[in-house]
């Protein structure tokens, strides 16, 4: 008798465990921002996805370190009416980084690399050019990976599917068919934090120039495999066997050309994975720094990897730690986070553009789950979709209803971050409507005066216009504002190649 009542505990418990998930998948669902107050209206995870043009998102839920619940809704490929299923696969775009950063760690563990060492002590093929901008220090692998190095190159674009692909040596010197610019010393090495792509893709060469491999086959055997990451591949394009389960890429809804990009820069953009891959990394990650698990790295590593910004991202909220990475490629974001001691987080990946989604998905779970000290706050309309409308009717009366918005409505609209308005602007860019596009740019610049950004991007749209004069003073207006700006260099030798002066 008393068995028989342990059995039926035991069945009561876990089916009050399956209720509650799914009661939380429910309020997920049909009421996205539950948890905001402030919001009069409930929108449904479709009404989101909707509203910021996101066909298809996936989720894995991770809850005392074990994955929680896995979906994914929408749309994989529109035109084929191909649905989206947990094991569609997405790019993964930067978080790509985090999982580089395992194999560069591997091998520092290994003793087959000094994590301090100069780079050039480990690269064959090709040598770093150090000039008189590093001033005699050093780069070190350290620095690559937490984004330290004084580099150039924020990320990559991509190639069009059949379009020749550089060598990882023409990328870093920015020769054709590579293109983007030269990976180069922008200021003083483990001076202060700039995110560089470039200075990751060092660190792809890096690893084959020690290990003798290809990076994709390296990683796949020595990370994504014990990972349990065996759905996810670097290899770029991806392999043909895969197609099937690839999502298409969506900028604002309409199809990139080709249905996605190809990423030879690897190490920085090149993954292809799933949400529950993902997850598979975030709980080896926490189970690492408990010291219960050492798949791929050893606790202490793994602790020095995070509080390090190795390859992560590390969040201090009111004492709770929650490591992470975000991630956008041509027509895909997505995003993971888990936290260091609870086992808590989750992965979300979109064949979209707009992070906004993503983030209230992120807060719509962290409240589900009770994750402790995340920080809940009330999600703003986002400002630029909604004048866009009104701006493609009419730009100037779209700009009105901006100024309208921000003087009646402050609250309600995300009038704080220069994205918005500077996405919006290359939109107009892309579908060459200039003029509409400076005007977009000139507002940005009113609003934010001192960023160097929101004048890169006027200086752009000038440019294309064949406005050289009103192009250049944007562009040295940048320099005035941030004097190590590589594109800006770029730009003024380009405008005074076209005038001759």
């Amino acid at each position: 008798m008393k068995k028989l009542n342990i059995i039926f505990l035991l069945f009561l418990s876990l089916n009050m465990f399956a209720q509650n998930v799914n009661d939380k998948i429910k309020i997920f669902e049909n009421n996205l921002n539950h948890w905001d107050k402030t919001k009069s209206k409930k929108f449904s995870l479709k009404d989101r996805m909707e509203f910021y043009n996101a066909n298809a998102v996936s989720i894995a839920v991770i809850k005392d370190y074990k994955i929680e619940w896995v979906k994914a809704y929408g749309f994989a490929d529109v035109s084929e009416k191909r649905l989206a299923t947990p094991q569609t696969l997405f790019q993964a775009a930067s978080i790509s980084k985090s999982i580089n950063s395992l194999g560069i760690l591997k091998l520092v563990q290994e003793g087959k690399l000094g994590l301090d060492d100069d780079i050039n002590n480990y690269l064959k093929t090709w040598k770093f050019p150090y000039d008189e901008v590093s001033k005699g220090k050093k780069i070190t692998i350290a620095n690559l990976l937490s984004h330290k190095a004084g580099l150039s190159v924020h990320g990559f674009g991509g190639y069009e599917k059949g379009k020749e692909l550089p060598t990882t040596i023409q990328t870093l010197d920015g020769l054709k068919p590579s293109n983007s610019s030269a990976v180069r010393s922008i200021f003083e090495p483990s001076t202060k934090f700039q995110y560089s792509g470039g200075g990751t893709t060092i660190s792809q060469l890096i690893l084959e120039n020690t290990t003798g491999e290809k990076y994709e086959d390296y990683m796949l055997k020595n990370i994504l495999i014990p990972l349990g990451m065996s759905s996810s591949s670097f290899n770029q394009p991806p392999a043909k066997d895969k197609e099937n389960l690839l999502a298409t890429a969506y900028i604002n809804g309409e199809q990139v050309k080709g249905k996605y990009h190809i990423y030879p820069e690897k190490a920085a953009a090149g993954l292809w994975t799933n949400p529950s891959d993902l997850g598979n990394y975030i709980i080896e990650t926490q189970l690492s720094l408990l010291g219960k698990s050492n798949k791929i790295l050893s606790q202490e590593m793994s602790a020095k990897r995070i509080e390090d910004n190795l390859g992560v991202f590390l969040n201090d909220f009111k004492g709770t730690k929650y490591f992470g990475h975000s991630g956008g490629n041509e027509g895909f974001v997505c995003h993971y986070v888990g936290s260091m001691e609870d086992g808590n987080g989750m992965v979300v990946m979109t064949n979209g553009s707009n992070m906004k989604l993503i983030e209230e998905i992120v807060s719509s779970i962290a409240s589900l789950n009770q994750w402790e000290n995340y920080p809940l706050e009330p999600i703003k309309e986002p400002i630029a979709l909604a004048i866009k409308i009104e701006c493609e009717k009419n730009i100037d009366k779209g700009i009105e209803l901006y100024k309208k918005l921000k003087k009646t409505r402050l609250n309600e609209y995300n009038f704080s971050n220069e994205s918005e308005l500077n996405a919006l602007g290359y939109e107009f860019l892309k579908d060459n409507k200039i003029d509409s596009a400076i005007k977009i740019f000139t507002l940005n610049i009113n609003e934010f005066p001192n960023s160097p950004n929101v004048y890169d991007s006027r200086g752009e749209a000038y440019f294309n216009k064949k406005e050289y004069t009103l192009s250049k003073t944007d562009y040295q207006k940048v320099l005035e504002l941030e004097p190590t700006n590589q594109n800006a260099k770029d730009m003024l030798l380009k405008i005074a190649k076209e005038t001759g002066k």
